[in-house]
């Protein structure tokens, strides 16, 4: 059962959040840990609609999804976004918020932008309480189909109802959700985007799932994140960008296979 929206203070600004599964109370006594839910470039907690009830459900643990900074009813971002804001999310905002939080051993899932904001944390300086990351349709260097993909959705944007759609989850924040992160990527410095060095230097267990049919990453992604952290591939057929939406079974049984073996040796 999820608790209702809450909000946080740190540096970076207000942050929205919200548990969903077992009461957290109960849990914080004996140490069990917590999956942290991070999201996409135009996500939010509202558009993670009810994965993150259902994740609780099937893994058995309390899940933390929150809104960064820009994103639903969190405070706005500057724009323009620098091209290293997901360094910034993963580096400096992210251990702001589980400190402020109180989050003691944790799972980082995350999907798209927030899969390489986890991706950063864990290759950075991670929380010794960090126990494993799960990372949809990441994002570990810039492809060209990444940037045909998101000129397309900037097209939308401006002449489709995109904005309209988007704007029934992030508010008055959804031009900081949509610029912020459509400009950072169209950015012709960005093709010189590359967390692979975090990669190399991520230690904990790692599970990536990818679709075949992802129109914004290819396949080459993932392989680099299993060559350089020896992460555990999972492709999954029919599915594009969004592995927990095409395909959420296959997803939520790989999740909670992963997420159990973490718990069983913590």
């Amino acid at each position: 059962m999820s608790s209702p929206l809450q909000s946080v203070v740190i540096p970076a600004g207000r942050i929205e959040y919200r548990w969903a599964g077992p009461k957290r109370s109960a849990l914080r006594e004996v140490g069990q840990p917590v999956i942290v839910l991070l999201h996409e470039g135009l996500g939010s907690v509202a558009l993670w609609k009810d994965f993150p009830d259902r994740l609780a459900t099937a893994a058995d643990l309390p899940v933390l999804v929150y809104s960064r900074i820009g994103y639903g009813g969190s405070d706005p971002c500057a724009l323009p976004r620098p091209i290293t804001y997901m360094h910034e999310e993963g580096e400096d905002i992210l251990p702001d918020l589980l400190a402020a939080l109180n989050v003691g051993p944790h799972i980082l899932v995350g999907h798209s932008d927030g899969a390489s904001i986890a991706l950063i944390h864990a290759g950075a300086k991670p929380r010794e309480a960090l126990l494993g990351v799960a990372v949809m349709a990441p994002h570990v260097f810039c492809e060209e189909i990444s940037v045909k993909s998101i000129r397309a959705a900037g097209k939308a944007y401006a002449e489709g109802n995109l904005r309209s759609r988007l704007e029934k989850y992030h508010g008055a924040n959804v031009d900081c959700a949509f610029r912020g992160w459509c400009d950072s990527w169209l950015n012709p410095e960005f093709h010189h985007w590359n967390i692979e060095g975090y990669v190399d230097r991520i230690t904990v267990p790692v599970l990536a799932i990818q679709g075949e049919e992802d129109e914004y990453g290819t396949r080459a992604q993932v392989d680099s994140i299993a060559r350089r952290a020896g992460a555990e591939v999972l492709m999954l057929p029919a599915c594009g960008h969004s592995p927990h939406r095409d395909q959420p079974d296959a997803t939520l049984n790989a999740l909670r296979r992963f997420i159990r073996e973490l718990t069983d040796r913590h």
